[in-house]
C-alpha cells in the first residue's frame, strides 16, 4: 500500500481539544514478545479469502500465521498449515516494533476456520472466522460513528455493547475517526486503546475501517509547508479489500458481500484535493452500476448532510449526491459530527407521520460511537426523520433479499431508530418501524437529555 501526500486542509474537528493523555504509561502499549492488535478485515472475496494485521517486537522479523478448517476438537497443529505475509517496521514513542499482515485464500465459502499468529514468545491463542456465503442469504452487520476520545475508557462500551447485541455479525464498519490522533506525533498508545477496546471481537469479525480526518498526520517540508499524509499505523493496521479509486487504494475499497456491495470513499482526501474528489467520483459511479448487488451501502467520515456543523458539506453533496441517487445507493454511513442524523430525503421538511417512501434513494445516517459530543445545529430537526445528542449508538443492520433492516440503539442497549427498506416488485420503499422508541435524546438549554450538563455546548462553539 502507498503513502500519498494532500494538501493541508484543517478540517474543524481537529480544532478541538486533544485527547487528553492516558492515565496509563506509554510503556503499557509498546510491543512485546507476543503478537497483539490483531484485525480480521476481508479478502477481495469474502467467500474465499481474509486477511489479518498484527504487531510483534522487533524480534518477530517474519509474517507467520497458521490456519485450519476449524475442528470439533483440540487437534489444530495437526491440520493447521503455515502461511507467510509481509512485515513492516514502525518507531513510535513506544519503541520500535513490526506490523505484520497475512492473507489467506483459497478458502470454502460458509466454512468456519480457526487461524494463530507468530510472535517472538510463541503462537497467539486460535481465533476463528467464517467465511461468507457465495450466494445472497441474510446476514447482520454492525455500524460505529467515531470512537476517537477516551476510547478504552468510554467508547469501548459501545463497541462491546455491539458485539453483545449481534455476536453473530459478519462485518463490522467504522465510520472513521477511530482514534484522535494529531497532527503531530503517531499516538501508538490510541491505536493500541483502539484494538484493546474491541479485543478478540476485531480479530474474530472483519473490520471494515472509514479514514476519518483523525486518521491523517501533518508532515512539515524541509522548507516549513505543511501537508496532510496518511497516518503510518493505517496502511499497517489493516489488510484491507482492494478495487479503490486511483491513487487512494490505502483509503478506498469495494467489499461484495452476499448480495451487499460495501464502498468505502475518503472524504478528508476529497476535501484537500480536487484531483483526488474527481477520481472518486469517476470510481464510485462505476462501483454502484457495475455490480448486480441488491443493496449498494456507501461509507464516508464526512457527512454530506451535517446534524451539527454549521453547513452542509457542499463539495461533497455537490459532487456525490447525483452519483449517488443515480447509481442506486440504499445507505451512505457516515461519522464526523458527533450526534444522530437519520435523513430519508433531503429535499423534503420533517415528517413524522411520514408514509412509506416509494422513491428511496439513498438513506443518510449520521452516528458516533465515542463520548465527545457536539450541539445540533438549527437545521437537524427539519432536514432530519431522527436525531440525538449527547448519545453514544451503535447500529445493527440485517440484509436478506426483501429487506436492509435498520437497527439503531443507545449504548445502554434501549432501540432509538428503526427503519426497513423493502423491495417491491423491482422498487424499493422505506417502511418505518413502529416499534416502542425512546423520546428523542435533545439538549434543552444547556441541560441534557440524562438531566446533566449537555456536553456538547462548550466544543459546539469551535464549529461557528
Amino acid at each position: 500500500m502507498r503513502y500519498f501526500v494532500l494538501l493541508l486542509a484543517l478540517s474543524l474537528p481537529n480544532a478541538a481539544p486533544a485527547q487528553s493523555p492516558s492515565p496509563e504509561t506509554p510503556s503499557v502499549y509498546a510491543a512485546g514478545a507476543r503478537a497483539d492488535r490483531i484485525v480480521l478485515t476481508p479478502g477481495d472475496d469474502p467467500a474465499r479469502s481474509m486477511s489479518v494485521a498484527f504487531r510483534t517486537g522487533e524480534g518477530q522479523t517474519t509474517a507467520q500465521a497458521e490456519i485450519s478448517a476449524a475442528l470439533d476438537g483440540p487437534g489444530l497443529e495437526r491440520t493447521a498449515r503455515l502461511v507467510q505475509g509481509a512485515s513492516t517496521p514502525i518507531e513510535t514513542q513506544n519503541g520500535g516494533a513490526l506490523y505484520h499482515q497475512v492473507r489467506f485464500i483459497d478458502l470454502e465459502p460458509t466454512t468456519t476456520y480457526a487461524y494463530r499468529v507468530k510472535g517472538e514468545a510463541g503462537w497467539s491463542e486460535w481465533l476463528q472466522f467464517r467465511t461468507a456465503a457465495d450466494d445472497d442469504r441474510p446476514f447482520q452487520f454492525i455500524y460505529l460513528g467515531d470512537t476517537q476520545n477516551d476510547i478504552l475508557a468510554n467508547g469501548a462500551r459501545t463497541i462491546r455493547q455491539a458485539q453483545r447485541a449481534a455476536p453473530d455479525a459478519a462485518l463490522m464498519i467504522h465510520a472513521g475517526d477511530l482514534v484522535a490522533q494529531g497532527r503531530t506525533g503517531n499516538h501508538d498508545d490510541e491505536w493500541g486503546q483502539w484494538t484493546r477496546a474491541g479485543g478478540h471481537g476485531f480479530a474474530m469479525t472483519p473490520q471494515l475501517p472509514v479514514a476519518g480526518n483523525h486518521e491523517y498526520v501533518a508532515k512539515v517540508d524541509a522548507d516549513g509547508g505543511r501537508h496532510d499524509i496518511l497516518g503510518p499505523h493505517w496502511p499497517l493496521q489493516f489488510a484491507l479489500p482492494g478495487g479503490g479509486a486511483p491513487g487512494l487504494e490505502a483509503t478506498t475499497y469495494v467489499l461484495d458481500h452476499q448480495g451487499v456491495r460495501f464502498i468505502a470513499l475518503d472524504g478528508t482526501a476529497a476535501l484537500a484535493d480536487s484531483d483526488l474528489l474527481d477520481r472518486q467520483t469517476v470510481w464510485l459511479e462505476h462501483a454502484l452500476t457495475d455490480t448486480a448487488a441488491r443493496w449498494k451501502i456507501v461509507m464516508v467520515h464526512q457527512p454530506l448532510f451535517t446534524c451539527a456543523r454549521p453547513q452542509n458539506t457542499p463539495r461533497l453533496e455537490t459532487a456525490w449526491r447525483p452519483v449517488l441517487e443515480a447509481g442506486g445507493a440504499d445507505l451512505v454511513l457516515q461519522g464526523h459530527d458527533h450526534c444522530y442524523s437519520r435523513i430519508s430525503s433531503p429535499d423534503r421538511l420533517r415528517n413524522d407521520a411520514a408514509t412509506p417512501d416509494a422513491d428511496v434513494g439513498p438513506v443518510y445516517v449520521v452516528s458516533v460511537a465515542g463520548p465527545k459530543m457536539y450541539q445540533l445545529n438549527d437545521r437537524a430537526a427539519a432536514q432530519s426523520d431522527r436525531v440525538a445528542e449527547d448519545t453514544q449508538l451503535y447500529q445493527v443492520l440485517t440484509a436478506s433479499p426483501e429487506r436492509l433492516a435498520y437497527r439503531a440503539y443507545t449504548v445502554a442497549g434501549r432501540l432509538y431508530d428503526a427503519f426497513d427498506i423493502e423491495v417491491d416488485g423491482g422498487a424499493k420503499r422505506i417502511v418505518p418501524v413502529r416499534l416502542d422508541r425512546a423520546e428523542e435524546r435533545v439538549c434543552v438549554g444547556d441541560l441534557g437529555p440524562d438531566g446533566l450538563p449537555c456536553s456538547g455546548r462548550d466544543l459546539s462553539r469551535l464549529l461557528e
